[in-house]
């Protein structure tokens, strides 16, 4: 940091911030405010020093909430910041550069007393803070004026759609940004890039992040709040128009991933020849606050995290997922949704549906790119989620790439690494694998994309292996992980219907994949024998005699496991869910068997070398359909094995089930229905989605600090 702890604490004593929180009203017009808004410092980049900076000023913050519904400072400082913001579009005879630095410090005070006032009182409360009205002066703003709340979310929405981060010449078409850019090239040695666009990238941020905060009076309820008076305002009124161009600038901003300006880069600096009256006034005053508060100031070190990301393309994308996940109005479904469920490629020209006002067209391939390279983040993965389930253009086109190993892969190690993820991020990746198994398009193409050195497989070197095999071997593990850790049955269903959908179109496995598939099977076998005998001693002990006769296992019911105590209960559950993943496991078997047993001589040569596991299972009513054709295959190879004679080489073994493989008669297997599974979101899925966002909220936004002891929306240790 480039303040020390005891010049922060000289801040509750700041003569400039004890006016802003003391008992007299200061008019929008007062030139106080030129004086408070003209420092020079580097937005916090971290919650640490967010933190520092709420806890020293937090008597100030407290001062304010309870003075400002007599004075109203809180109103007067968002009216400086609109009609700074309303000067930033003054066409050419603008002739200063400060618009922008003090808009972009005043937004920063804003945001930072939002957050505090937002935590300490209802929606209803804080809206009594906007509307502040003198009983005498003509600048009172009262029930007669414009809204507050409504103009600054508006105000925010526009910063955010309207002013370009870089070369702005290039990437608008508005008279007054032309300009400007071209004064600053004049101005600026350095040009655009570093002049105006670091400091239009800072309250490009800063306006995202405000938004933010305006939201997160969600994190102090338990429940979900499902109507809000700021959820109101952003899809109704003067916001709605703007929905498709936010949610498109946003999606933008996570696709170019422009890096943050180095600290201090914004700060303008005195030039030779004068700024004009304004300037000096600033440039008289920046060592009256802020010369003591500069965290991670001018000249420090940026933090290695930051230096290899993007805290706006960070921060866009929490404010996309926070908007996407907004509950609908009674009388309107939430705009922001609709507009990330039809958004269309830009080479697409069909029309757009009249039905959907929001709709707009982005670059798939560039949108493609930046979710293939980010999904180490909980965020891009949940986006990438949404984007699948929700938007079939999106759907469509990732399904239609040829290389689609480009986004699996980063998926696949999420579930690899999933003892060093949490639970959401694993649920995700996997039901991303979900979704992209119900396309046979999809199961086919994967198989014949060959992978060289997985590196980050440790368990075995694979030098050579396809997708598919590698996919089928992550999942499985992530399967044998949940059997031995967490035991979750969702996390085992999810798994065991992506490995069904793509059973039917299993091509060429891999031999240790085949190999992993029986396995499994295996372990799952060691398994039921366990629990059925624990099961059939607790048995015993209820019926009073080990010597008592039992039920037949194979038809046992559940009125016979109503003689178990509670505890014994919970083993004949567990022996029902072990028996529905083994069936499971032989229809994935028999599906591939069925479907492509020719393709795959690697899992019959597994299937015979493991043979005695199927023995228990031909004649358990459970299993004794699926069983069949497994048997079937096992005898008909078995047979041709032993006409081949003793000490075969594996070689040998493989030659003689690819011909054995062509001689079968298809018809002798029996066919069953195919194998698929689809994806469906359960009822009311923003009881899960919402606070898993704002927990991403919480703890991934760039310079964004909460009492933890305040939150209500989730736990601590939630995800």
């Amino acid at each position: 940091m480039g303040a020390n702890s005891s010049s922060i604490s000289e801040l509750p004593e700041n003569e400039y911030l004890q006016k802003l929180s003391g008992s007299e009203p200061i008019s929008e017009n007062d030139p106080f405010w030129n004086q408070l808004l003209s420092f020079s410092f580097t937005t916090p980049t971290n919650s640490a020093d967010l933190k520092l900076l709420e806890e020293a000023t937090i008597s100030v913050c407290k001062s304010l909430v309870e003075k400002n519904p007599r004075t109203g400072n809180l109103g007067s400082l968002i009216k400086v910041f609109l009609s700074r913001t309303k000067e930033l579009k003054i066409s050419a005879e603008c002739q200063n550069h400060l618009f922008i630095w003090q808009a972009h410090n005043a937004l920063f005070i804003i945001c930072c007393l939002l957050k505090v006032f937002i935590s300490r009182m209802s929606e209803e409360e804080l809206q009594l803070h906007f509307t502040y009205e003198e009983k005498a002066g003509p600048s009172s703003y009262g029930a007669e004026c414009e809204d507050l709340i409504e103009e600054l979310l508006c105000c925010l929405i526009q910063l955010i759609v309207e002013i370009p981060l870089l070369y702005p010449c290039q990437h608008t078409d508005s008279n007054w940004w032309k300009w400007l850019c071209s004064w600053y090239r004049g101005r600026y040695s350095g040009g655009v890039t570093s002049a105006l666009g670091d400091i239009t990238y800072s309250i490009s941020l800063e306006a995202v992040t405000t938004l933010i905060v305006f939201l997160s009076c969600q994190l102090f309820h338990k429940e979900i709040l499902r109507e809000s008076i700021i959820h109101r305002y952003l899809m109704h009124g003067r916001c709605l128009p703007y929905t498709s161009r936010l949610v498109k600038t946003l999606l933008y901003n996570f696709i170019r991933q422009e890096r943050s300006p180095p600290p201090g880069a914004h700060v303008f600096q005195q030039q030779t020849d004068g700024g004009g009256l304004l300037y000096g006034i600033a440039s008289g005053v920046a060592t009256g606050l802020w010369t003591v508060f500069t965290l991670g100031g001018v000249g420090s070190k940026a933090s290695a995290q930051l230096e290899q990301c993007s805290p706006l393309a960070s921060q866009s994308l929490l404010l996309l997922l926070v908007l996407a996940n907004l509950t609908d109005a009674p009388d309107t479904p939430n705009p922001y949704r609709q507009a990330i469920m039809s958004f269309k490629n830009t080479q697409d020209n069909t029309a757009f549906s009249s039905s959907n006002p929001h709709a707009f067209q982005i670059n798939f391939n560039s949108l493609y790119t930046a979710l293939c390279e980010q999904q180490k983040s909980d965020q891009a993965t949940l986006l990438l989620y949404m984007l699948l389930h929700q938007n079939s253009n999106v759907r469509t086109y990732v399904l239609a790439r040829t290389d689609i190993e480009n986004l699996v892969l980063p998926i696949l190690e999420i579930l690899y690494h999933v003892e060093e993820r949490n639970s959401h991020h694993v649920y995700m990746a996997l039901i991303i694998l979900l979704i992209l198994t119900e396309d046979d398009g999809f199961n086919r193409s994967i198989h014949e994309v060959v992978l060289k050195n997985i590196t980050w497989y440790a368990e075995r070197v694979l030098t050579e292996i396809s997708l598919g095999s590698l996919l089928i071997l992550v999942v499985i593990r992530t399967i044998q992980y949940n059997m031995t850790r967490t035991r979750d049955k969702y996390l085992h269903t999810n798994c065991l219907a992506a490995l069904a959908n793509m059973s039917a179109q299993f091509r060429s496995l891999h031999q240790y994949a085949a190999q992993r598939i029986i396995s499994l099977f295996s372990l799952l076998s060691k398994k039921h024998n366990k629990v059925l005998e624990q099961a059939t001693q607790s048995l015993r002990g209820s019926l009073g005699s080990n010597d008592s006769p039992l039920p037949d296992y194979h038809f046992w019911e559940m009125s016979d496991c109503l003689h178990f105590p509670e505890t014994k209960l919970g083993q004949a559950q567990d022996l029902n869910v072990i028996e529905e993943v083994i069936r499971m496991m032989l229809e994935i078997i028999n599906s591939c068997l069925t479907n492509s047993l020719h393709h795959n001589p690697n899992l019959v040569y597994a299937l015979l070398y493991k043979r005695d596991l199927f023995e228990q299972f031909r004649t358990h009513p459970s299993f004794q359909d699926i069983m069949q054709n497994i048997d079937l295959v096992i005898s008909f190879f078995s047979s041709r094995l032993e006409q081949a004679g003793a000490e075969l080489s594996v070689e040998r073994v493989l030659e003689i089930i690819k011909q054995g493989a062509v001689a079968l008669p298809k018809d002798r297997l029996r066919k069953f229905p195919e194998l698929k599974f689809k994806y469906v979101e359960e009822e009311q899925p923003e009881e899960f989605f919402i606070p898993y966002v704002w927990s991403l909220v919480y703890s991934s936004a760039v310079a964004l600090y909460w009492n933890p002891r305040d939150i209500q929306l989730f736990t601590m240790d939630s995800g």
